[in-house]
């Protein structure tokens, strides 16, 4: 069963992103956190998150409440256990300064949302063809 992460705090973002995923011909759980604090607790198996599965990938909205998706990229580079985890920026912003710094600090991939359950279908499909069949992921805990 591959782990994604869905870092979002938008609920339309969040319904429409899990119902993509529900379309999915792989086999998938998507864990939702709607912050950058929640996403760094989850990595850090604290609190709430204490059973949760290290992510096969993460899906980052870079706006988020409390702390931002480029602050949570910055995190995640300075621990070896995190910066091993495939991050995909999934966001509204087009703006090559978040491109840019997004890479920056450690993005594998940037995807602008399309609008609307169709592009949504289609991104994730691509992305699920991508990370899970062409892509070899890291094995967790090494």
């Amino acid at each position: 069963m591959i782990e994604i992460l869905l870092v979002e705090d938008d609920e339309g973002d969040i319904e429409l992103t899990l119902e993509a995923f529900n379309r999915s011909k792989v086999a998938l759980r998507v864990n939702v956190v709607r912050d950058g604090i929640e996403a760094l607790d989850y990595l850090q198996k604290k609190g709430e998150f204490e059973t949760a599965r290290t992510p096969d990938l993460m899906l980052l909205d870079l706006n988020l409440p409390r702390k931002d998706g480029r602050e949570v990229l910055t995190d995640m580079q300075e621990s070896d256990r995190f910066k091993q985890i495939p991050v995909v920026v999934l966001t509204t912003s087009d703006a090559d300064e978040d491109i840019l710094k997004s890479y920056k600090i450690g993005a594998n991939a940037y995807v602008t949302k399309p609008v609307g359950l169709k592009g949504l279908v289609k991104v994730v499909n691509l992305l699920e063809d991508f990370w899970f069949t062409i892509v070899k992921l890291p094995p967790h805990d090494m």
